[in-house]
């Protein structure tokens, strides 16, 4: 289990870091499949737009809010 801090660290490195390239692999992925309808692009999206964070919930539970150990 992770730390409270080493979440926190975690997050943010996720953030800024690892979101912009996801961003940048979803949009590209968009390009390789062409322009579909837009309903369907919109799907998509939204879809990638919830994958990211399903493996990562865990790193967010809880950074939000007060540190347990203070």
């Amino acid at each position: 289990a992770l730390s409270y801090k080493a979440k926190r660290r975690w997050a943010l490195i996720i953030l800024i870091l690892g979101l912009p390239v996801y961003i940048i692999l979803a949009v590209a992925l968009m390009v390789w499949l062409g322009r579909p309808p837009f309903i369907v692009e919109l799907l998509v999206y939204i879809l990638l737009g919830i994958l990211w964070a399903l493996p990562l919930k865990f790193v967010f539970q809880g950074v939000g809010e007060a540190d347990p150990d203070e």
